[in-house]
């Protein structure tokens, strides 16, 4: 028994290997204590081995099969091992047994949003903050939830509550500011204020390196690291995929790539992407100082960080500088707010040299645009424009619901009144729940829209998801919150995208994207001009159709897809900052 005492101290005071040492000799001299292996569990759990971690707990369960902080955690082990519904069923368990279990309320809800249960994930957070109004991760899912339902406003107020009572809880800063985007751009100057407050308190957390080995020669061969949770399928994926091959195959000798990726798991688009690199790491376990350490022992020249603010982001990792040159690029549209991040790649469609006030990092542009998109797989031919055989203009949107705000539903619902007979076919991933399919209708209701003129869709696998635009004649680009995977998916499949042109590079990627295809009459500055444009390209289906036969041709050889012309810029960009960062250290000599 003192043994495992001593192990709880050590773990107390951070001394974790001296602790797990002390816990498997307790098991050694006590196999029955179950205490020992539930301490070893957790410690297992904390280091990102769930599988071992689980296994301890089991041994735990069969000598202490009432302890609801032992089911708890297994909960845990079994959610991230994938097994969603074995967490579940474990963190009900810990309920009963203890029915004022906050934690377990709280994990119940997350396990019940993988299902996609978003309902009942709300109540096990209105479950948990009827127990403990304090928690602070219960506002924060229950914010998430609410984002979700698209209501933003609501959600921003989870997300303060949150920080009010946990100023250093960084997933609801990173979550704070990714709802602003969801909001109008007069929140811009807000986002900044709060994304600075964000990279002020990551650089309290950090120990920041203030020099590194790295040998200051402008023109020697460049190690560059890509750190992100979303190498996969998902639109880093998509976008990243044949860029790096490319990139990959033109730098040989002159960049050697390296992959951070901060999520366990794998599917056949991270094997692909893997190819690409010369080391790939898989590092969801370490600390942001274990990780730094390992990013300066592998001798990064240039870290780029794949995700903002979006989940399971490393943000607070790169206040630590353990690479001379820091940078954001692709996954987030808006500051990340950290000082230690130098440049946020963009181009200048999408970004004016007016906006680069409200970034924190120095604003690199690429020449043409600042995304290329890896073609989906060949096979899925554009069908013919469907207004045609169907006698009416069907306009349609597949982004996330939430970008469906209130001013864009009032505006979508004019351009139906005022195209006869037109239909509207949204598709995202909230409309698979009856609930969220009954508010949409509602609320095109309140515009005097019948459901008759709505067709709504949960998600579907990708191939049958693009296959759905061969059922749009138009794509309508929501505001501020403009598509990006969605319009370049549009496009290849011959649907153009009616975008609305905003101020901030969020509410501006239609605008690259449209501009980089060569589509100039489908950007539009106001929402009158936005209502005019869809009604008169709807009024010309002859030109609908001879656009949609020739535009995946189109985009394919415009700057969108043009993956080498992409990398040849990137390079470019890449060195630039380089010989900047070795300017300035010859400088200080």
């Amino acid at each position: 028994m003192r043994t495992l005492e001593e192990g709880i101290a050590f773990e107390s005071q951070g001394q974790i290997d001296r602790a797990l040492h002390c816990y498997d000799l307790a098991i050694h001299l006590m196999p029955e204590l179950a205490r020992a292996h539930f301490h070893r569990g957790n410690i297992l759990l904390d280091r990102g081995d769930a599988a071992t971690a689980l296994e301890a707990y089991e041994k735990a369960k069969v000598l202490k099969p009432d302890s609801a902080a032992l089911h708890y955690n297994m909960g845990n082990a079994l959610l991230r091992l994938g097994r969603v519904e074995a967490g579940i069923a474990a963190c009900r368990q810990a309920i009963s047994l203890k029915p004022e279990f906050v934690d377990a309320h709280v994990t119940l809800g997350l396990s019940l949003e993988e299902l996609g249960k978003h309902q009942d994930a709300m109540a096990c957070y209105r479950s948990a903050l009827e127990i403990d109004p304090h928690s602070a991760a219960a506002h924060v899912n229950l914010g998430s939830i609410l984002t979700i339902f698209g209501r933003p406003t609501e959600a921003l107020a989870s997300f303060r509550t949150a920080l009010k009572i946990d100023p250093f809880f960084f997933v609801a800063h990173s979550n704070l500011l990714l709802v602003q985007n969801f909001l109008d751009d007069s929140f811009e100057r807000t986002r900044l204020i709060d994304a600075k407050r964000y990279g002020d308190l990551v650089t309290q957390q950090a120990r920041a390196y203030t020099s590194w080995p790295n040998s200051p020669d402008p023109a020697r061969c460049l190690r560059v690291g890509f750190v992100s949770a979303d190498l996969r399928a998902h639109p880093v994926g998509y976008f990243l995929e044949a860029a790096i091959a490319a990139l990959a195959s033109r730098t040989a000798g002159q960049v050697v790539l390296f992959a951070y990726a901060t999520l366990p798991g794998s599917d056949e688009i991270t094997d692909r992407i893997r190819s690409h690199f010369h080391t790939w790491n898989e590092v969801s376990g370490l600390t942001d100082e274990a990780l730094a350490r390992r990013i300066r022992t592998d001798g990064i020249d240039i870290l780029i960080d794949l995700s903002g603010h979006a989940a399971s982001n490393r943000l607070s990792m790169f206040a630590w500088k353990p690479a001379p040159v820091q940078v954001s690029w692709l996954g987030y549209f808006a500051t990340t707010g950290v000082p230690a991040i130098d440049y946020f790649i963009a181009d200048a469609w999408s970004l004016p040299a007016s906006e680069e006030s409200n970034f924190t990092e120095t604003i690199w542009r690429l020449p043409e645009t600042r995304l290329c998109f890896t073609p989906p797989a060949p096979g899925l031919q554009v069908g013919p424009l469907p207004a045609i055989s169907r006698g009416y203009l069907t306009f349609g949107c597949f982004n996330n619901l939430t970008k469906m705000n209130d001013a864009v539903v009032a505006l979508w619902a004019r351009i139906l009144t005022a195209v006869p007979n037109s239909r509207l076919f949204l598709m995202a991933p909230q409309l698979s729940q009856l609930s969220m399919q009954q508010s949409v209708i509602e609320r095109f209701s309140a515009h005097g829209i019948g459901a008759e003129y709505l067709k709504l869709s949960g998600s579907v696998p990708r191939a049958e998801y693009l296959k759905s635009y061969n059922e749009v004649d138009i794509a309508l680009d929501p505001f501020p919150y403009t598509g990006g995977t969605t319009t370049v998916e549009a496009l290849w499949m011959g649907v153009p995208t009616l975008t609305m042109a905003g101020k901030s590079l969020l509410s501006r990627q239609g605008v690259g994207l449209m501009m980089n295809a060569a589509l100039p009459d489908w950007v539009v500055p106001t929402p009158e001009d936005y209502v005019h444009r869809a009604i008169s390209h709807a009024n010309d289906l002859r030109q609908l159709a001879t656009l949609r036969a020739g535009l995946r041709q189109q985009v394919q050889a415009s700057p969108i897809f043009d993956a080498p012309r992409f990398a040849g810029h990137f390079e470019a960009v890449l060195r630039g900052m380089w010989v900047t960062w070795c300017a300035n250290q010859a400088s200080r000599e």
